[in-house]
């Protein structure tokens, strides 16, 4: 029987991935659901599951915390809003990476991949062409948001994605900033939700608080060890990596 870890933190998404697993014909066993990176710390110094389903930006930090602290010996399947952790995710135990939202169709796929590995021969990871080939399947095709409706007194109006240097997220309200340095309070959207509309290879969430877009970075600095500072247009003040974001942010910005 194949023993499953959960580690997702949205409640949908764990629901939804949970289904799919119990529609399976394989037998399986969900060991645990885990929304954090210290409960998935705790859990796998005393358990070994056979796989791993794993979100990557968590309640409390970046996933690959997990497993730069514990060594784990199973496969790990990535499910995340993200394509850009795909290298990261190569220098795990990575077989697959599920970009979000993802249907029945690929997630069948990637079981697949896994039931076909198991029974291969052994070896370490996957190939970095095939994650990246997986990623491309994912990615290609879906159609991302090019424009969001903005209201005020005087009714709607709207502003192309085009136009948009960096969204901001502060006490539960997300503002957009335009290329002019126009703030515009954007409604029914958190940041999360965001990202899943648009394209990550224009957008990038540099920390919990800020998404940017690629074309408005005008210049990026040092700020310490493990941050950076980025100008973007419009923008007076600098913005900054969290640690977790930094490498990636790096690799992103000069694709």
């Amino acid at each position: 029987m194949t023993k499953i870890l959960i580690i997702e933190d949205e409640i949908p998404a764990r629901k939804k991935l949970r289904r799919f697993i119990e529609e399976l014909e394989t037998p399986v066993h969900v060991m645990a659901e885990l929304d954090t990176v210290q409960a998935a710390v705790t859990f796998l110094k005393n358990h070994q599951p056979s796989l791993i389903f794993s979100d990557i930006e968590l309640l409390d930090g970046n996933a690959f915390e997990i497993y730069s602290e514990v060594q784990v010996a199973c496969p790990i399947i990535f499910t995340t809003a993200y394509d850009h952790f795909w290298m990261d995710a190569f220098d795990t135990n990575g077989i697959a990476y599920l970009l979000k939202p993802f249907s029945r169709e690929r997630f069948q796929k990637v079981w697949d991949k896994y039931i076909l590995l198991t029974k291969s021969p052994p070896q370490e990871k996957t190939s970095l062409d095939d994650l990246a080939h997986l990623i491309r399947q994912n990615v290609s095709g879906k159609q991302y948001r090019k424009r969001f409706g903005i209201s005020s007194p005087q009714g709607m109006y709207f502003l192309e994605t085009t136009e948009i240097a960096f969204f901001e997220a502060d006490e539960g309200m997300v503002s957009i900033h335009d290329r002019n340095g126009k703030r515009h309070l954007l409604s029914g959207f958190s940041l999360k939700e965001l990202e899943e509309q648009l394209n990550p290879e224009d957008f990038f969430r540099i920390n919990r608080s800020e998404l940017v877009h690629k074309i408005y970075v005008e210049n990026v600095q040092r700020y310490n060890k493990n941050i950076l500072a980025v100008k973007v247009t419009g923008c007076t003040d600098l913005l900054k990596t969290s640690q977790a974001t930094t490498a990636a942010f790096r690799d992103w910005v000069e694709r």
